[in-house]
Formats: structure tokens, C-alpha cells, sequence
């Protein structure tokens, strides 16, 4: 049976999966009251600081710097792989749905990494959608360092303008070896990032920037390395407002209104 650790970034309590493979960490717990149950990511080697611009990475890296586990993956308190179908009656809450034991064993029985299955975003390419949403400033400046410190992967980071879907959510499980080597890069990218952009210059919400950049550097790491993975479908644990989320993607593509708030 294969050592796998999956943790669950979140900042409140919330219902998580009763499966020895989720490990709830509270992120952004520096300075904050423990929350019952759950790791800290402001233990060890960390950057909880961090979390008001690193989003769900200040758990990334904890896990990174501190989870022992032949595979080690990262899912949020409400997006979590989902696991097969089961019949209505055995369900109680979603998050009962979950990915699980046997079915992870077989994926990783083939590949190293398990990603979610890509977002699609039909009417324009990922570089464009990141622009009416949000600020591009920090995504062409994360553009500027792959360009000086890892030019082999600005062939990909460029495929932004053109390609059309993307493993979001900094959702994934990696083999620990992987996972090394894609958080070396990713936080040597991201840190450089940090110093070179002023966080103080967006509000709240805009201030998450660097996760949301890491979202997009994915793939580009992916792809250039060529990784073999497989994809499993996003279980969102709260419902979806399809029609107000697309009511904001017009606003921001047709009137230039950025988006203020999580999905």
C-alpha cells in the first residue's frame, strides 16, 4: 500500500473526509488560535506569513518542507478530487464523495501525478481571461523571470496565449521526488515574484495574485517536462452559481469590471 498524504488547505473549520489519506492544515495560521483538529502550516519549515498573497501554497510548502509521504498532495476545504460514483442513499454530506484509498492506488499504479481535469475557457485564451479578471502585471513579470532563470520553459509559459484550458486550483499528488522538483522551481519563481511586485497596491482580494500565478505555472512545468499524469474530476463541496459566475465573466471580458471576489 503506497505512503500518500493528502492535505486540505483551509482557515476555518469546516467538514472534511473521514480517510486516513486527508491531513487538514490551517493555513495562514500565523498569529491565529488553533482550530481543533488540525495541522498548522506555521510549524516547521513555512511561510504561513505569506498566505494573505500565497493563497493555498503557504500549505504546499509546509507539506513540502514537512509531510513525510511517498506521495503528497494538495486539495482545498471546498474542491476536492472526486471519487467514483456512489449510490445517493450512502451519501450524507459531499464530502463523503471524495476521492479515495483504492481508486487513488490505481491512478498513481500507472502514472506519478494526478492533476484535475482541466478548466475550459471556450471564448478566449488563458492569458486574456487572467487579464479581465484580474491584474496582469504579476503574470507577464512571472513571465520576465522564466525568461532569465528557466528559459527552457518560456516556450510554454507563452502557450498561455494561445491555449484555451488548465489544470487550476493548485490541486494535485505528486510522487515526492516530483513534487521536489516542481516547488523548487514554482517558489524560486514565486519568491523573485514577490520582491518585484507591490502587494500594497491591490486590495484584499487582487493581493492573492502569486496564487493566483502559480495556478497557471502548472503546466508550464508539466509540459515542458513532459509528466505523465491523470486527471480526476473537481467535487465542489458548496454549489456553483453557474449563471452569476458567468454574469461576472461578461462584466469583466465586456465592461473591463475585475473580478473582487472568489468564485
Amino acid at each position: 500500500m503506497k505512503d500518500i498524504k493528502i492535505i486540505v488547505a483551509a482557515h476555518k473549520k469546516y467538514d472534511m473526509p473521514d480517510n486516513n489519506l486527508y491531513l487538514p492544515v490551517f493555513v495562514g495560521a500565523d498569529g491565529k488560535e488553533d482550530i481543533s483538529g488540525y495541522k498548522r502550516d506555521d510549524t516547521g519549515s513555512n511561510i504561513s506569513i505569506k498566505n494573505p498573497n500565497f493563497c493555498e501554497l503557504t500549505g504546499l510548502y509546509w507539506a513540502w518542507k514537512n509531510v513525510d509521504a511517498d506521495y503528497i498532495g494538495l486539495v482545498h476545504y471546498r474542491r476536492h478530487f472526486k471519487g467514483k460514483k456512489c449510490k445517493s442513499k450512502e451519501i450524507k454530506n459531499r464530502v463523503e464523495s471524495v476521492l479515495g484509498n483504492k481508486q487513488l492506488e490505481e491512478l498513481l499504479n500507472e502514472v506519478d501525478v494526478v492533476l484535475p481535469k482541466k478548466r475550459n475557457y471556450i471564448v478566449e485564451n488563458l492569458y486574456d481571461h487572467y487579464g479581465h479578471t484580474t491584474y496582469i502585471e504579476p503574470l507577464d513579470e512571472a513571465g520576465k523571470i522564466i525568461d532569465e532563470r528557466y528559459p527552457e520553459y518560456k516556450k510554454e509559459f507563452e502557450n498561455l496565449k494561445k491555449r484555451r484550458s488548465a489544470h487550476m486550483f493548485n490541486m494535485l499528488i505528486m510522487k515526492k521526488e516530483l513534487l521536489d522538483e516542481y516547488c523548487k522551481w514554482l517558489f524560486d519563481i514565486l519568491f523573485e515574484l514577490e520582491e518585484r511586485t507591490d502587494s500594497t497596491k491591490y486590495n484584499k482580494f487582487h493581493a492573492r495574485y502569486i496564487g493566483r500565478v502559480s495556478e497557471l505555472l502548472l503546466d508550464v512545468w508539466v509540459n515542458t517536462n513532459n509528466v505523465k499524469y491523470k486527471e480526476v474530476k473537481v467535487l465542489d463541496i458548496e454549489p456553483v452559481n453557474w449563471l452569476k459566475n458567468g454574469m461576472l465573466f461578461i462584466n469583466s471580458k465586456f465592461r473591463g469590471k475585475k473580478y473582487e471576489k472568489s468564485l
